[in-house]
């Protein structure tokens, strides 16, 4: 099993790419693009915009780094 497929079948991959996971990576976006705007950190508020892209597109950037796809749907549809 590759490190791309064990991940897809983890709790944490099932979390993320789930409703919830969306909407907290969402907000986890939108959070650090305000922080960015209250400190001045332009860097901050790009930092955001990763986290609330993904959610918003239902894109898994993990899964992609680590090989894997990154369509949310293809990482929920794989099998225990």
């Amino acid at each position: 099993m590759s490190i791309a497929e064990s991940f897809g079948r983890s709790g944490f991959a099932k979390f993320i790419n789930s409703p919830a996971g969306r909407i907290t990576r969402i907000v986890v976006g939108l959070a650090l693009i305000i922080w960015g705007y209250d400190c001045n950190g332009i860097v901050l508020m790009i930092i955001g915009l990763i986290p609330l892209a993904a959610g918003a597109l239902d894109l898994c950037l993990i899964s992609a780094l680590l090989g894997g796809p990154t369509s949310g749907k293809k990482v929920r549809e794989l099998k225990p």
